[in-house]
């Protein structure tokens, strides 16, 4: 059987060890070439390929129901659940989306974009199953690093208090998250697969019992109870945290061992309660390459399957923001040791690998731990330390209560730094950084600032640094413009101050962050049409510069806000708001992300569907204030 012919995971049913194999080698053939065509994740779902094989032919899935983490591990699920022959838009506009989506197939049962979820859905599924009376399997895979996340052990506290809860917890553990992983847990994690097996040796004590002559073909219940005691004295040898905590412990299996894998399973399907299988697997398993560099190859984008280098641009590519603000960081550390840099499991992604790499004495990783990264950061703030919590836009959502309760309240000095606002791209709607303007804005206490390209972030990483109570600095991903850099001397910012740009008398375009520069773009354009505006980079959103603002919405009379975020709530509401509160009444303009989910695509595809080029955005103002319906500003573009 070829894996095109798949289109539902019950076709695995019956196939033997080696056809199974076979498809395995298929998977991984088209899992490469796609990635390596299209870009996307790489090394977490060819480690898992074995591992949803054997369990899918373990499950009826018209019936159970698999809950997977960070969906990137799930591209063979994917693949054998229908998705072949368009498996090749992996990740583009239109296409197969990089995560699960429950609305693009009825095998996604839950989204999953955003680590340490899965345990959680899948108990509340089964806790549903038996309110209802249903009788169904419910297994959850969590992996690539997600146990480190608070969220996951919260949920496993919660299931092992539930001893009549059939629930299936299979722990993919491939020793990363997308940088090794960090803590106690992988730690013991490391010290069980290093261990020998011990769940097989109990397998057979009924046999061994039967052959006592005395005992014949039955075992007493007396006799049934010894038995299972001694399957919990040989067990807690590798897995005794997880029995503690009520679950049936299995494993460590070698999870690219079919057989193993499939005998595993099986059993723990006949067990009740929560079983907990721990299965040991090779991030990148199957690409040499990939194995050899797991942190380089956990996602990758376009590259040459056989030499594993990603295919070179065209044109050279100014640094990416990420590298500047990174740069910038180790430079201001270097100079004063109360910086520290904190992620939370993503140090190749924000550029911190190059602090820890420097002064690893001043970087701290704790894992997939949002909410615990950004409550360390403000002990550390409490003992005269300068705390930098670089995290995803997207990611930093999971700890608005830490933002909230343990940073703003007490007025403590920590500098979060919020990479990939904005649109990000091919990962779709779990990762785009959209809603940090409109969430932290309404915190007491907390001021809020964008650079308009690579210079300014560099003097806004300075400000961040000195500042005495709690800011945050959002940044795009990918490439900054090319302006000049510095390599020291950077002035820091007068907090809510923002910078004139350009002088018109017919409109007022205020930028903010990355819609800076389209602002002065969208200015040139409606020159041609004989309008001219007057352009400002905000700088801060909060507090705004409402000294200069106020003044020049009031002389000119329309006023344009740009943001790359959702409008409600968002920059432009900040400024609406100031106008009113001020009785400066004229009609506002807000552009930015409509109350929609942006899906997956090219960044420049999805600013074009929202409106957000430069000639949309001059098409729009023209529309709105000039009444030039049909203008050829689009066909500029």
């Amino acid at each position: 059987m070829h894996i095109s012919e798949i289109t539902h995971p019950n076709q695995l049913h019956g196939l033997s060890i080696r056809q199974l194999q076979q498809i395995a080698r298929q998977i991984r053939d088209k899992h490469l070439q796609t990635v390596a065509a299209t870009g996307g994740h790489l090394g977490p779902g060819l480690g898992v390929v074995e591992l949803t094989l054997g369990l899918y032919q373990t499950l009826d899935l018209d019936r159970d129901k698999v809950i997977w983490d960070v969906g990137h591990q799930a591209y063979p699920h994917k693949l054998i659940t229908g998705r072949y022959n368009d498996f090749h838009t992996l990740r583009q506009k239109d296409g197969v989306a990089g995560y699960l989506k429950r609305c693009e197939n009825k095998f996604d049962h839950f989204g999953a974009g955003h680590a340490s979820t899965s345990i959680s859905a899948a108990l509340g599924m089964a806790l549903a199953r038996d309110i209802k009376g249903e009788k169904f399997k419910v297994a959850a895979i969590i992996g690539d690093g997600a146990l480190t996340g608070g969220m996951a052990l919260e949920a496993i506290n919660h299931a092992g208090h539930l001893p009549r809860t059939n629930l299936i917890v299979v722990l993919n553990d491939n020793e990363m998250s997308i940088s090794p992983n960090v803590g106690a847990i992988p730690r013991y994690l490391n010290k069980m697969r290093l261990s020998e097996p011990v769940q097989f040796f109990t397998d057979n004590i009924e046999e061994q019992f039967k052959q006592i002559p005395f005992l014949g073909e039955s075992l007493s219940p007396e006799l049934e109870r010894v038995k299972e005691g001694m399957k919990r004295l040989a067990v807690p040898k590798v897995g005794a945290v997880f029995e503690e905590l009520g679950f049936t412990y299995m494993g460590p299996v070698d999870g690219h061992n079919l057989e193993e894998l499939i005998h595993t399973f099986q059993q723990a399907h006949q067990m009740g309660g929560p079983v907990l299988v721990h299965v040991g697997t090779v991030k990148g398993k199957g690409y040499e390459i990939a194995e050899k560099d797991r942190v380089g190859y956990h996602a990758q984008s376009p590259f040459n399957l056989s030499t594993g280098k990603a295919i070179p641009s065209n044109k050279p590519k100014p640094p990416s923001y990420s590298k500047v603000f990174a740069h910038t960081l180790v430079k201001l550390a270097e100079q004063n040791p109360k910086i520290i840099g904190i992620t939370a499991a993503m140090a190749t992604g924000t550029g911190l690998d190059k602090l820890q790499a420097k002064l690893p004495n001043q970087y701290i990783d704790v894992g997939i731990a949002e909410q615990h990264a950004v409550t360390l950061a403000a002990g550390l703030a409490c003992e005269g330390m300068r705390p930098v919590a670089a995290i995803y836009s997207t990611f930093l959502q999971r700890a608005y209560d830490q933002i909230v309760h343990d940073v703003c309240i007490q007025n403590l000095p920590v500098f979060f730094c919020l990479d990939r606002a904005g649109i990000v791209g091919a990962d779709g709607p779990t990762h785009q950084g959209m809603y940090d303007i409109a969430y932290l804005r309404c915190i007491p206490n907390m001021v809020l600032m964008a650079p308009k390209d690579e210079a300014e972030l560099q003097r806004m990483v300075v400000t961040g640094i000195n500042h005495t109570g709690p800011i945050a600095m959002r940044f795009p991903r990918g490439n900054s413009y090319g302006v000049p850099l510095m390599e020291e001397g950077w002035e820091a910012l007068e907090i809510g101050k923002g910078e004139m740009l350009r002088h018109g008398n017919d409109v007022l375009l205020l930028g903010y962050g990355t819609m800076v520069h389209p602002a002065l773009q969208t200015a040139e354009i409606l020159s041609e049409h004989g309008i001219e505006a007057t352009v400002v980079n905000a700088r801060f959103v909060k507090p705004l510069d409402t000294e200069l603002i106020l003044p020049l919405a009031e002389k000119i009379g329309r006023v344009v806000t740009l943001e790359e975020g959702c409008i409600p709530g968002g920059f432009g509401s900040a400024v609406a708001e100031a106008l009113l509160d001020a009785d400066v009444v004229v009609p506002v303009k807000r552009i930015g992300v409509p109350d929609v989910l942006v899906d997956h695509a090219q960044p420049h595809e999805s600013k074009a569907a929202l409106g957000l080029s430069s000639s949309q955005i001059a098409e729009r103002v023209l529309q709105a204030f000039f009444g030039q319906q049909e203008s050829a500003v689009v066909q500029q573009s």
